[in-house]
């Protein structure tokens, strides 16, 4: 039976080593953040910046760039690492989704957008035609605009998954592993799991293979160097193109909720696990503290292609 570290009890937080400090945007940066945080509003839209309390926030909405989070503002699931709300049964999907999100994504001129989502498990096809729906319309507006989807497990479901990637509208499928398989049951709610998350990669990238597939790791509940290596392989050998790695961050007060950091990664490590992961093979990592999974998410693409092209 595999050994879980121990969750602790509510404790203050511990002082952020000074690598995980982050500058407010000011002058034109603090302009733009202002118009992409209108923006969002005034399409009466959600964003995972917010809702999961991301820390680059400010850095991306100071470069005009957001990763909008569809189908409402409450998860069906109650992941231990995340902030957004949970209820067994959210609110109805919002039929015009897809054309004000669409509109969102022109005002603001994008040329990469990242568009990821809540679970719906309440959804018979875990809320895969909406998705759809949603990228075709951003795809519609914006022919020429590269869209990420950074997609939920769809509980498994292959003919969900098959209608979801039967689109010529996608560029990216993103869809993270979280953490080593070790930590399934300590960080990730009960019906995910890494087997069924890199299951759900595998199928994409053999269903779609000319599509980009992208996955992401954190670290700091627990987890050893060599796992997070055994995880970057077992990523690479299900055919993932892309990769990131983070530090966990608890997005509140720890204890029944919110897990506590285990450990706060030297950016040596990150630069030490990106080397790994290059070396197995990946087109394009991301690797350092403060990386989320939709970091820097237009510029990532660029280098795989770059790479992708090099090696043919």
């Amino acid at each position: 039976m595999p050994t879980l570290p121990s969750p602790r009890t509510d404790t203050p937080r511990r002082r952020l080593p000074e690598w995980l400090r982050v500058n407010l945007p000011a002058g034109a940066a603090q302009s733009l953040f202002n118009s992409t945080q209108l923006t969002v509003l005034g399409n009466t839209l959600h964003t995972v910046c917010e809702e999961a309390g991301c820390p680059n926030i400010h850095d991306c909405w100071s470069r005009g760039t957001a990763t909008f989070m569809i189908a409402g503002k409450q998860c069906t699931r109650g992941c231990r690492f995340c902030s957004v709300e949970t209820s067994r049964e959210p609110s109805p999907l919002e039929a015009d989704e897809p054309e004000r999100l669409a509109d969102a994504v022109a005002r603001m001129q994008l040329e990469h957008v990242v568009i990821t989502v809540v679970n719906r498990d309440d959804l018979p096809d875990g809320g895969a035609d909406h998705y759809r729906r949603c990228v075709e319309a951003v795809q519609h507006r914006l022919p020429k605009i590269a869209v990420e989807l950074l997609c939920s497990d769809l509980d498994g479901n292959r003919d969900a998954l098959e209608h979801l990637l039967d689109t010529n509208s996608l560029a990216v499928f993103a869809h993270n592993v979280e953490c080593v398989s070790r930590l399934d049951p300590l960080v990730r709610d009960p019906r995910a799991s890494f087997s069924q998350s890199l299951e759900v990669l595998q199928r994409a990238k053999a269903y779609r293979p000319d599509i980009w597939t992208k996955s992401s790791i954190m670290v700091g509940f627990g987890e050893t160097d060599a796992e997070v290596t055994e995880a970057m392989q077992q990523l690479r050998d299900a055919g993932v193109d892309m990769l990131t790695l983070g530090q966990y961050l608890a997005p509140g007060r720890t204890g029944s909720r919110f897990l506590p950091v285990e450990r706060y990664v030297h950016p040596d490590q990150f630069t030490k696990w990106k080397h790994e992961a290059t070396q197995l093979g990946f087109l394009a990592v991301a690797s350092g503290p403060l990386v989320r999974s939709s970091y820097r998410a237009g510029k990532l693409l660029k280098e795989a292609a770059g790479n992708s092209h090099h090696n043919n």
